[in-house]
């Protein structure tokens, strides 16, 4: 290889990828932690080194060109090669110290992890964990968390998961609420009753109808943007919220609304990326949550 013909500077190469992935340069510079002229600068740059044009402004944002088009799937693949090296890197570091990533549901982040970070806390206080609370499910391979906790199986190759179980939810609201409606035994007898909502809602009510819960838009009167506010709304007696059986039945506050043989089931998987299985202090936390969860998951203090 002719190392000499290689004449562009990494940084400005990240710059223009990052700015391709996320549309501008304002939100590519958040994602970097860099200043938006500072950005510009270093994709102006990269663009006189190569003597090509890398974006065209429309409006407030940016198209890419013909040539940026062309070089974005090179410059990808530099950044997913970058991202392995770090990946690596990361597991042979031998320290019990420093951050490490778990991302989750809302809820689970509310509910399963405290106990958790207080046995860590005991165990290895050197490690600082960064909660990532989510609802989406985060690129374990692109650094978003080292260790996710998922209710579907992961199917990427570099990811190694392990399952903790099963989870089962049901329909609570307050007691109020519950008895201000007609006997109800099964999940056909809720179709006139009120749904507390979630973000994206068509999903949302797909999903319901799906598992025969006769619910549309007329039962939604309530959109929560996160899930505990979705369980306080319920709390509050705004109307009906799923939740984990375990939570839901610790909380005076919830009840029940249909028998307690009609429940949603759903896994519980651990997943990280197989690197950074070799770092110590990831291994001592993805342990910890292999060890705890399953128990947690059963209502049971460990």
């Amino acid at each position: 290889m002719d190392w000499r013909s290689v004449t562009f500077d990494w940084n400005r190469a990240r710059a223009f990828l990052v700015t391709a992935e996320e549309g501008s340069l304002s939100a590519a510079a958040r994602s970097l932690s860099m200043s938006q002229p500072t950005l510009g600068r270093q994709v102006t740059a990269l663009e006189e080194e190569l003597g090509v044009t890398l974006f065209e402004r429309v409006g407030r944002g940016l198209v890419l060109t013909s040539a940026g088009t062309q070089l974005l799937e090179h410059v990808r693949q530099m950044g997913e090669a970058a991202n392995a090296m770090s990946l690596v890197a990361s597991g042979q570091k031998q320290e019990i110290a420093g951050p490490v990533a778990v991302t989750c549901s809302e809820i689970y982040a509310e509910w399963l992890l405290p106990a958790v970070l207080h046995q860590l806390r005991n165990t290895a206080p050197g490690i600082t964990v960064e909660v990532v609370a989510a609802n989406d499910i985060r690129d374990l391979k692109r650094r978003e968390a080292d260790i996710a906790i998922r209710n579907t199986r992961p199917e990427q190759p570099d990811l190694i998961a392990r399952s903790l179980g099963t989870d089962r939810g049901t329909l609570y609201a307050s007691p109020d609420y519950i008895a201000g409606l007609p006997y109800m035994t099964c999940r056909a007898d809720l179709e006139h009753a009120d749904f507390i909502g979630l973000e994206n809602m068509a999903e949302f009510l797909t999903q319901l109808q799906a598992i025969g819960y006769p619910v549309t838009e007329s039962n939604v009167p309530i959109i929560a943007s996160n899930h505990p506010l979705h369980c306080e709304y319920a709390r509050q007696g705004l109307g009906m919220g799923f939740m984990p059986c375990c939570y839901g039945d610790r909380d005076p506050k919830l009840a029940r609304v249909l028998p307690r043989d009609d429940l949603l089931e759903f896994p519980v998987w651990l997943a990280a990326h197989r690197e950074l299985r070799t770092s110590p202090r990831v291994r001592l936390v993805w342990d910890l949550l292999a060890e705890m969860l399953p128990t947690l998951l059963k209502g049971q203090v460990p």
